[in-house]
């Protein structure tokens, strides 16, 4: 512990316990325990440096997010030569999908080592990966690209890349919807409001016409959440003449 503490500054018992745990989930040794302390701060806190700027994850969150998307561009454009830009930015959006980072954060279980001023309950899962992404430019940070592009590949592109199950996966059912309508000149129409009831937290109704008939209803706690719900009932509604387009 005392050689741990030699490492880890300014010598504080939570920073060495921090340093323990990071070495085992990256698989190398911090050196800047700072950084990953603010890639684990959620705004919350209201935490500021002597400059009066705030100490959370969100600028990290930011570089990381740019620093893993140029690492999958990178693998993709070796991996699929003959893949047109299209297909490789089709791809990168799949593998980057908030979902999946989300997933990968969970994996990791990053939420343990987040410090935060709202019940962990009420942040949302998008935590999951925005911690990801400020974990990834917190470790470019410290140890720079190389290590930051090697723990991408052990974390993201080895265990969960396939590029098989990646070109059939959909990742935005709304998106595929419109773009069938399109192809197949069909009109619709996306009706979304306000739907809250009796409910605490605000909620969003969502209703799909396509050529004036009514398909599918979605209701979530967000517009964009309620619309790909009514729209992935749509897809199932359609499937097979989606799939043949």
């Amino acid at each position: 512990m005392n050689f741990i503490r030699k490492i880890v500054k300014p010598h504080k018992q939570e920073d060495a316990e921090l340093y323990i745990e990071l070495k085992k989930l990256l698989k190398f040794s911090p050196r800047k325990i700072n950084k990953y302390k603010k890639a684990f701060t959620h705004r919350s806190v209201q935490m500021l440096d002597r400059k009066g700027i705030p100490i959370n994850y969100e600028r990290l969150e930011f570089l990381g997010d740019s620093i893993l998307g140029s690492v999958i561009a990178a693998y993709l454009y070796k991996k699929v030569p003959s893949g047109t830009e299209g297909y490789l930015t089709q791809m990168r959006s799949k593998i980057v999908s908030r979902e999946h980072l989300n997933e990968l954060g969970k994996d990791l279980n990053l939420i343990r080592f987040v410090k935060s001023n709202i019940d962990q309950a009420n942040v949302g899962d998008n935590i999951h990966g925005n911690i990801f992404e400020a974990l990834i430019g917190a470790i470019y940070l410290d140890r720079g690209y190389n290590t930051c592009q090697k723990f991408i590949y052990e974390n993201v592109i080895i265990p969960y890349v396939d590029i098989e199950k990646l070109e059939g996966k959909i990742t935005s059912y709304k998106g595929l919807i419109i773009e069938w309508c399109q192809k197949q000149k069909k009109k619709y129409a996306f009706d979304t409001y306000e739907d809250s009831g009796n409910e605490s937290v605000k909620h969003f109704s969502v209703k799909i016409s396509i050529d004036g008939e009514q398909i599918a209803k979605g209701r979530a706690t967000s517009k964009k959440k309620a619309e790909e719900q009514a729209s992935k009932r749509v897809y199932y509604a359609f499937q097979n003449q989606i799939n043949l387009t």
